[in-house]
């Protein structure tokens, strides 16, 4: 039973996902010194749910559960609830994701978890449904029990949460080792190989991500070692990425993963980061070996992130929706009905064939697991095979093509789009500037330059407190939240590759500037390496440092190229050996697990 409710104290929040929950009859909190207050002086668990405005998953929830009388009933009578926006808060959704992974071994969002009054876990999964089915915990089933646990049994429950957060405070802050050395950046690359799918690029069946961190470092491995299958790992991946509908050929860009081993269906949400290190790494690989496919990825990428994605002040917005109209695809997926409506015939036969659209459609629901007419995009025969095929000159069958796209886009756009979280964050805008300055240097556009010092101006300008710290978002003209490792590593990237760009000494200085900034806010003196956030948190349990790459780089790692570029400038040798100690802090981890650190592997091959 949905259930309206006058507006809660989520309204007044900036987030684009909190306030998707400010109308919820849950009786939200926004993370902070009244819940827990709330929680000490009731004696009542928190329920802490955590997401972001552009997660299908957390739309499902939230309509099915959150907008429910009868769970917000029961979520109101046992808990204070918390809202969380895991790109507002990366610290919060870092340390619980740990727990979840602790405790079940897998993650993902929406990220649910219960604590102690003191804030230390005790409870954690992901997408919970309101009803329980196949071994899944359904809410109204969960939350009675969590009431009848904490009145009987609070002593067990206290100390289980007590040893998983010391548990992870172990974990957290592990001893220094050695320097990832040729055996650790040798193992890497051969578990790529091992994993790599050779008939359609990318490293697993499905679903298939786009591992920007993996093919860099193969970029990075291929020239140092002259090891020719790295690079054909990445040029197979990135053509699989180009040609499946992992690839809007329509409006530009690429959306966050494929449900399937092809690369042909997408989950699609487009994120900035995924299309900031893509990005980049055609403009990296281009540098290699110079190849139309990589051009073609730069323009399109670039062209879709500086049409759609970017504030008329400059900065760069965070994520378009998988969903539209409460269905997730709908704005991307065309019946083959639709297509003819659209195109003339000579054009509209040729279109369906070349990509792959059908009668009956190519695209299954993920809910029902049918397919009910719908059709994603995707290169299903090469230009040159289709030329063959319907007797025509390639270059006619390419204007053809390309005047079928143009129309075909020009309908989408009457279609209700996706959300646009449009929140500005320091990090991604780090990393797009880093982008758009070295693509724009490797393919001689000036104007991608410019559009990223104009990014690193409004970064200046909007992003800062009164003592020039940095700060890590921007919304609705308020910037807030005091910045991150990842704000400090990416925004320095991004400044060297501007002073690298340009060949203006300014953005190197304060590139300089904001490291030393860093590593009064972050750095380990003792053990070496940084911490993520500045663990001023008094509710949050766990002060992290770790180098492992998650859908973006490691800080850590970004930190260690980062100091080496910057020990070129005079009087900064401090950096070399700032860039060894940050790569030894991690050397047990990366040891361990070379896959997870392809970044700093990338790094340190510098070294």
């Amino acid at each position: 039973m949905k259930q309206e409710s006058k507006l809660n104290r989520l309204a007044e929040e900036k987030s684009p996902y909190l306030l998707q929950h400010a109308s919820n009859p849950v009786d939200w909190y926004p993370w902070g010194d009244e819940a827990f207050k709330k929680a000490r002086e009731e004696d009542r668990p928190l329920f802490v749910s955590i997401g972001y405005a552009t997660c299908h998953w957390c739309h499902v929830m939230e309509d099915e559960s959150f907008n429910d009388g009868e769970v917000a009933s029961l979520l109101n009578d046992c808990c204070v609830s918390v809202k969380v926006d895991r790109e507002e808060r990366p610290d919060i959704d870092g340390t619980f994701m740990a727990v979840c992974q602790m405790m079940n071994g897998n993650g993902g969002w929406p990220l649910n978890v219960m604590l102690t009054p003191e804030g230390l876990p005790f409870f954690a999964g992901t997408y919970l449904p309101k009803r329980g089915s196949a071994g899944r915990p359904g809410l109204v089933d969960l939350v009675p029990r969590v009431k009848w646990l904490w009145k009987t049994q609070r002593e067990d429950i206290e100390k289980s949460a007590g040893s998983i957060a010391e548990t992870l405070r172990n974990a957290a802050n592990p001893e220094p080792g050695s320097i990832p050395g040729s055996a650790v950046i040798s193992a890497a690359y051969r578990q790529m190989e091992a994993s790599f799918d050779d008939e359609w690029g990318g490293f697993s069946n499905e679903p298939k991500f786009p591992m920007a961190s993996w093919l860099l470092f193969l970029s990075a491995y291929g020239e140092r070692l002259g090891e020719e299958k790295a690079f054909a790992m990445v040029d197979k991946t990135m053509e699989g990425m180009w040609k499946g509908g992992i690839h809007d050929h329509l409006g530009g860009g690429f959306a966050r993963y494929a449900t399937d081993r092809q690369w042909n269906f997408p989950h699609f949400e487009k994120m900035l980061y995924d299309q900031a290190l893509l990005l980049y790494g055609a403009a990296e690989f281009q540098s290699r070996e110079k190849k139309g496919l990589y051009e073609a990825f730069a323009d399109d990428i670039a062209g879709f992130v500086l049409g759609e994605m970017t504030s008329p002040e400059g900065g760069f917005y965070s994520a378009f929706d998988a969903d539209s109209e409460g269905e997730e695809g709908k704005y991307y997926l065309w019946t083959e009905e639709e297509i003819r409506s659209v195109l003339p015939p000579d054009e509209g036969g040729i279109f369906l064939n070349v990509y792959g659209a059908r009668k009956g459609g190519n695209f299954r629901n993920e809910v029902t697991g049918r397919i009910l007419g719908d059709n994603v995009l995707y290169l299903a025969m090469p230009f040159e095979e289709a030329a063959s095929k319907f007797s025509l000159e390639l270059p006619k069958l390419t204007a053809l093509l390309a005047s079928a796209r143009t129309k075909l886009l020009e309908a989408r756009k009457k279609r209700t789009p996706p959300l646009l979280d449009d929140k500005i964050l320091t990090d991604w805008n780090g990393l797009m500037i880093a982008a758009l300055a070295r693509a724009g240097a490797v393919f001689a556009r000036p104007e991608w330059i410019a559009a990223a010092q104009k990014a690193a101006r409004f970064v200046d300008t909007k992003l800062r407190d009164k003592e020039g710290e940095l700060l890590h978002r921007y919304r609705g003209k308020e910037a807030s939240i005091p910045g991150f490792l990842d704000d400090y590593a990416f925004l320095i990237w991004g400044l060297l590759e501007l002073g690298d760009a340009t060949e203006k000494t300014a953005y190197i200085e304060n590139a300089g500037v904001l490291l030393d900034r860093a590593r009064r806010n972050f750095e380990d003196k003792e053990k070496g390496g940084f911490f993520t956030s500045r663990g001023d948190d008094p509710h949050l349990f766990l002060r992290r440092k770790e180098a492992y790459d998650g859908a973006i780089p490691s800080g850590n790692a970004v930190m260690v190229a980062n100091a080496l570029r910057l020990a070129a400038l005079p009087g900064r040798k401090d950096c070399v050996a700032l860039a060894r100690r940050t790569a030894g802090a991690f050397g047990r981890g990366a040891e361990e697990y070379p896959l997870s650190h392809a970044w700093l592997l990338a790094s340190v091959m510098k070294l």
